[in-house]
C-alpha cells in the first residue's frame, strides 16, 4: 500500500465516523494512534537492549495488548476502554509520582489530546490499517513518516492551519549549515512546530557522534516548545523517531507566557533556530510577561526579544525567519532593531523571494543571522534569486538546498572572510541603517531592473515591423508567382 493510499484508506473510515467533525480532528486522531503504534515499536526495542527496561504503561494498555490483534477489541467495548480506561491513564502519567521519563512523555503527548471516533467498529478498522502497515523498527518505514509528516503537512493546510507551523525543508536545511552547531551546545526553537527545525538539527549532529557520551550529549542538547497540542504530539513524534527517545526538553508550553525577568542564566543558549509565527497577535496580558519598551501584541515581536534575551553573552548565535514587515515597521520594532544592532552583530540578512512558503503563504521573508555581543559595524544583505525560468515557487516547484549553493560559495566560511559585493549581495553601514530610522528594508542597488518603456512607443514599433513583415511576405508571394509562370 502506498503513502497516500494509506492516509487516504484512514481518513476515509474515518468520515463515516459522526463523531469526527472536519480534517483537523481526522488528523489530530491519526496523529495520537500513530504515536501510540510508534511507541510501542520502539518499546520492542528498548526492551531488546536494556534488560532493566520497564514500561511506564500497564501491561494491558500497551498497544501490543490492546490494538496489535486484529480481532481484538472492537465496537463498545473498544470505545469504552479508549475513552475511560486508556486516555485516563495516559493522562495521568504526566503529574503521576515516580512515573519514568518516557511515561512523562506519554503525558505531555496526551495531555490535551481527544478521541473523537464514537464507532468502536470503525476504530478498529484504522487500528489494524496502522498495525498492518507501519512497522517503525524497520529503517524503511521510519523514513515513511517524514513522507507521512508531509501528507499531514499538506492535509492540514486544507484544513486552513498548516502554515503556522511550516518551514520549508530547503530553509531549514541552509539556516542549520550556516549555524553549525555542535554537540556540546544547547538548542533552542521557541516555537517548534512539528520540529523540522529541531530534526535538521539532530540529523547534523549525528555526524560529530562517536561515543555513547556523544549520544547523551545529543539528548540534552536539543530543546524546544510548541504550545498547540497537534504539533507538540508531531514535534515528539519526529524526535523518538529521529533517536531522542525521551524528549522531555519538547515543552507543551507556550514559551511567551513566562515573564522575561524570570528567565535566569541556566535558561540561556548557544544557539535560537527558528521561525516564529508572524501576522498574529497574542492574547490579552502576554505582553505584560515584557519590559515596557517591548510591550506589544504581535506574536513575532515579542519572541525577537525572548530570542535576543536568551542567547548566551558573548556566544549566542541565531538565525530566525521573519516577514519583510519587521524589516521597515516602527514603534517596538524600531526599538528590537535599534537593540540588534548596538548589543549583537547582526552580520547577514537573506531576502528570500515570493512563494518560498507556498502556498501556505505569499508574505516576503527574510533570514536573520545575528550573535550575541556587537555592536553592528555593517549589514551584508543577500537576495536569493529565482532559478532561471522561474517566477514564483509552488508546490510541484519548491524551493531546493542546492539554491543555497549561491550563499554558501558566498559566506565566506565560518568567520565570513572575503564577502564580495555581487548582483546578488550588498552591504549597509549600521551607522546607515541608524540614520534610516533603523529601517532594514534595503533593496538590491545592483539588480537588473527591466526598462518599461512608453506604450505608444512600443505600439509604433510594433506596427512597423508588422508592415516591414507584410511586405516581405507580399515580395516573397509575387516571386515565387513569377517562378512559377517562367516554368510554365
Amino acid at each position: 500500500m502506498t503513502l497516500a493510499t494509506l492516509v487516504k484508506s484512514i481518513q476515509d473510515i474515518m468520515r463515516k465516523d459522526v463523531g469526527v467533525d472536519g480534517d483537523a480532528q481526522r488528523i489530530s486522531q491519526m496523529v495520537w494512534l500513530i504515536f501510540l503504534k510508534i511507541f510501542d515499536d520502539k518499546e520492542m526495542e528498548w526492551e531488546a537492549l536494556d534488560p532493566n527496561y520497564r514500561s511506564p504503561l500497564p501491561e494491558h494498555m500497551r498497544w501490543s495488548k490492546w490494538a496489535k490483534n486484529p480481532e481484538g477489541k472492537t465496537g463498545e467495548a473498544l470505545i469504552d476502554f479508549v475513552n475511560n480506561q486508556l486516555f485516563s491513564e495516559l493522562k495521568n502519567l504526566a503529574s503521576k509520582a515516580g512515573v519514568s521519563p518516557q511515561g512523562r512523555v506519554i503525558g505531555s503527548v496526551f495531555e490535551d489530546a481527544y478521541n473523537y471516533m464514537k464507532s468502536g467498529t470503525l476504530l478498529r478498522q484504522v487500528i489494524n490499517i496502522i498495525q498492518r502497515d507501519l512497522d517503525f523498527n524497520s529503517t524503511t518505514d521510519r523514513h515513511l513518516f517524514n513522507d507521512i509528516y508531509e501528507k499531514i503537512l499538506a492535509d492540514l493546510q486544507s484544513a486552513g492551519n498548516a502554515g503556522e507551523y511550516y518551514t520549508p525543508r530547503a530553509v531549514t536545511q541552509f539556516m542549520v549549515d550556516m549555524l553549525n552547531p555542535e554537540l556540546h551546545q544547547k538548542i533552542l526553537d521557541p516555537a517548534c512546530g512539528t520540529g523540522g527545525f529541531l530534526t535538521c538539527t539532530i540529523e547534523h549532529l549525528n555526524q560529530q557522534i562517536k561515543s555513547p557520551e556523544d549520544l547523551k550529549q545529543l539528548q540534552n542538547a536539543i530543546h524546544g516548545v510548541e504550545k498547540k497540542p497537534l504539533p507538540h504530539m508531531l514535534a515528539i513524534t519526529n524526535m523518538i523517531l529521529h533517536g531522542i527517545d525521551t524528549p522531555l526538553n519538547i515543552r507543551h508550553d507556550n514559551t511567551l507566557s513566562r515573564p522575561l525577568k524570570d528567565y535566569l542564566s541556566k535558561d540561556r543558549v548557544d544557539l535560537v533556530i527558528t521561525n516564529p509565527p508572524f501576522g498574529g497577535m497574542e492574547e490579552d496580558g502576554i505582553e505584560n510577561n515584557f519590559p515596557k519598551k517591548y510591550q506589544t501584541r504581535e506574536t513575532a515581536d515579542l519572541f525577537m526579544a525572548l530570542i535576543m534575551h536568551l542567547l548566551k553573552p558573548e556566544t549566542g548565535k541565531a538565525s530566525v525567519v521573519l516577514p519583510d514587515g519587521f524589516l521597515f515597521g516602527e514603534g517596538v520594532k524600531t526599538t528590537l532593531k535599534q537593540e540588534l544592532l548596538s548589543d549583537f552583530n547582526l552580520h547577514t540578512i537573506i531576502r528570500l523571494p515570493k512563494g518560498v512558503f507556498s502556498p501556505y503563504t505569499s508574505i516576503s521573508t527574510n533570514i536573520l543571522f545575528f550573535e550575541k555581543g556587537g555592536p553592528t559595524e555593517d549589514v551584508w544583505f543577500f537576495e536569493h534569486p529565482y532559478p532561471e525560468g522561474y517566477k514564483s515557487y509552488s508546490r510541484s516547484k519548491p524551493l531546493t538546498i542546492a539554491e543555497f549553493d549561491l550563499e554558501k560559495n558566498w559566506w565566506g566560511g565560518p568567520a565570513r572572510k572575503d564577502r564580495k559585493i555581487t548582483d546578488h549581495a550588498w552591504k549597509v553601514s549600521a551607522k546607515e541603517i541608524a540614520s534610516r530610522n533603523y529601517n532594514l528594508d534595503c533593496k538590491n542597488p545592483y539588480s537588473k531592473t527591466v526598462e518599461h518603456r512608453d506604450p505608444a512607443e512600443l505600439m509604433a514599433e510594433y506596427q512597423q515591423i508588422s508592415q516591414q513583415l507584410k511586405l516581405a511576405q507580399e515580395k516573397l508571394k509575387s516571386e515565387l508567382l513569377a517562378c512559377l509562370e517562367s516554368r510554365g
